[in-house]
Parts: structure tokens; sequence; C-alpha cells
């Protein structure tokens, strides 16, 4: 990776952005003062609630960080799969006494005013997720100083990334936790994603750009497994989903570790978009049925999620998590940081031949 890029955090270690109010800006700050690259989520605020976070991040630390921000989704839906799926999602409704949400409220994440927002106020790294941006909005970032970072799941997405301009590529392996960063939603592609590690090694090949790699990690032998395999640094989210700065929901992080919840999948159910999950009822009832229609179905579903935390019911919520997740330790976000970096250097050693391989 650029030296101007890696000079803005000692450790490749970057805290994933996680929206839905996990990546709060007490967790970015930890992570920074800690040596990673902390991370904002706009997603699914408005740009009037990011601003006001980069400016409480500010105010907990004076280390470089990122925000991350949704791509504008084209309007592809079935208005009658949607229509169909709200109506298997009536008995939901009933049972924690809301209504569904209405899937026409927004398609594009208030994409061009986040934008402006950050063009006004420069923050070190901007990223973008589920598409790639245009040559001039990357150009515009990077003449107010921004690094820009845009996700891929294939080589082919990488190299439009490379194309874009873009300072470096995510790439996200399929066992990442959350949304899948398509930048087309091809129901027919559904669970074909790639594995981190042969991600690496395949957009390694096809693009010159720095590579963060993104899916599953949660212990710095891994992280030494992607620098091994071409990346120059490590995205984690999951890992930092069970800090106590995490702004997750206690039962989301207590699912992390539960015996109850014994596996992941990629799932349509809650947003209409492959995300990978703990399967709880929710995921298994829906899932299978859930259209390609996102953002539509994650309105339609947000009350029923909304209502399912509030009343602690793990078995309604999107448990977001990676195929890591039983890995997650408590601690706090910038003792994991520094954890991670004590083995990432043991990996090292142990890899150059100086160490122990047990």
């Amino acid at each position: 990776m650029s030296s101007a890029l890696t000079d803005l955090f000692p450790h490749p270690i970057v805290q994933a952005p996680m929206a839905g109010g996990v990546s709060v800006p007490h967790l970015a700050a930890a992570v920074a003062e800690a040596g990673g690259l902390g991370f904002l989520a706009a997603g699914y605020k408005t740009a009037d609630g990011m601003y006001q976070e980069i400016k409480q991040l500010r105010s907990l630390t004076s280390r470089p960080f990122g925000v991350n921000l949704f791509m504008p989704q084209p309007e592809y839906a079935d208005p009658g799969a949607i229509e169909i799926y709200a109506h298997q999602l009536a008995g939901e409704a009933s049972w924690y006494e809301t209504e569904l949400g209405d899937p026409d409220s927004g398609r594009d994440d208030g994409y061009d005013t986040k934008l402006a927002v950050l063009l006004d106020n420069p923050v070190p790294v901007v990223s973008f997720h589920f598409g790639v941006p245009s040559r001039d909005v990357i150009d515009s970032l990077h003449r107010v100083g921004t690094f820009t970072l845009v996700a891929a799941t294939t080589p082919e997405e990488a190299l439009a990334v490379e194309r874009s301009g873009a300072d470096a590529v995510v790439t996200q392996g399929i066992e990442a936790g959350g949304h899948q960063g398509t930048h087309r939603d091809i129901p027919e592609n559904d669970g074909t994603g790639i594995g981190l590690l042969s991600l690496i090694a395949q957009v390694r090949e096809t693009v010159s750009i720095p590579i963060v790699a993104a899916g599953g990690i949660m212990r710095g032998g891994q992280i030494a497994a992607a620098l091994a395999a071409g990346a120059s640094a490590a995205q984690l989210g999951t890992a930092f989903l069970a800090t106590p700065e995490s702004g997750a929901n206690a039962v989301h992080k207590q699912a992390l570790t539960n015996p109850l919840f014994v596996r992941t999948e990629l799932t349509r159910a809650f947003s209409g978009r492959p995300a990978r999950g703990l399967v709880n009822r929710f995921l298994r009832e829906h899932g299978p049925y859930a259209p390609a229609a996102y953002p539509e179905v994650h309105h339609l579903t947000s009350p029923l999620r909304k209502k399912a935390a509030a009343s602690g019911d793990a078995q309604g919520m999107a448990l977001w998590a990676g195929q890591g997740h039983r890995m997650a330790r408590e601690l706090p976000a910038g003792r994991l940081v520094e954890v991670l970096a004590a083995e990432l250097d043991a990996a090292k050693t142990a890899l150059s031949g100086k160490g122990d391989l047990r």
C-alpha cells in the first residue's frame, strides 16, 4: 500500500464500517488511538447525522479515521414480489405489534448530500459499498486530500475499482458478516462468492492498487495470512462488534458466542440483498422467500427488527456476523487492536522460521 496511506495507521488493522448503529464514534476513536484505522458508517444515517458523528469523533481523537458511504441502488426490484413478501410478513407485524415499513422510503441513502458534506469537511479516508463511484467523485475527494477505498467481491469488480481511480480495493470474501459489497445484485449468483484467500490472490494478479482484505478475520494469524497472500491491511468487523465501545445491541453481542447460534448464512430476509448473519427463526422462515429488492425489503422489515431488538428477541433481529463469530473476544477495542498486532507479529516471526510454529 502507498506509504502515504499506511502512514495513517501504524498497524495494518482496519475496523470495518458496520451500519445500523454499530460503528459509533467511541469505537472508531478507540481503534484509531490504538494504531488501527477506525471507521464511521454513514449508511442509514442522514447527512447531518453523519456530520455530527464526525464532529464527535474528532473531539475524541486526533488520529486519522474513515467514513463509509453506500452507493445509490438502481431500480430493478419487482413491485409484485415486494407486495407478496409484505403479505408474508403480516404475521410478524402482528406478533411485534407494529406496522411494516414503507418500502418506498428512499433508494439513494442521501448519497449526494453526504458526499457534499465530505467535500466541504474532508476526512482522511472515504470508502464505498455496493458499487463504484464515478471518476469525478474519486477525483473530487482526491482534490481535498481524502484517500478512497471501494469494496469488491470478484477480480472483475476489483478491476472496475482500479479504473475508477480509487486508491485501494477492499476485497470482501464470502466469509464476511453483513452485506456483501457486490456491485450488481444478481440473484443467480447467490452463494457463489469467493473465499478471502483465493480472492486476494486473484485480485493481486488482476490489479496493481493495494488490497485491504475483509472476511471472517478474527485473529492476528489470519491477518498475517492475508498479508502473505498479497493484502496490505486487513479489515475486521465481527471482531470489533463484541467490544464494549461497539454500538451493537447487547443481545447481538451475546449471540456471537451463544451456543444456540451455531452457524451463519447469507440471506435476503432482512434487507433484500445478500448479507451474512447468524441463523435464527426469522432467517429460517423468511430467507427462502425474500425477493431481490434492496433497499425496499430493508425499509419493509425495519420496524420489525427494531421491535425485536427493543424486546430482546434475538430470533427476530438481523444478527449480522462473519463465519468466525465464535472467536469473538469481549475486549476493549483499543486492547483488541493491541492483541491483534501482537498476534500478527508472532505469526510473522513464526512464518519467517524464527519462532515456534506450534
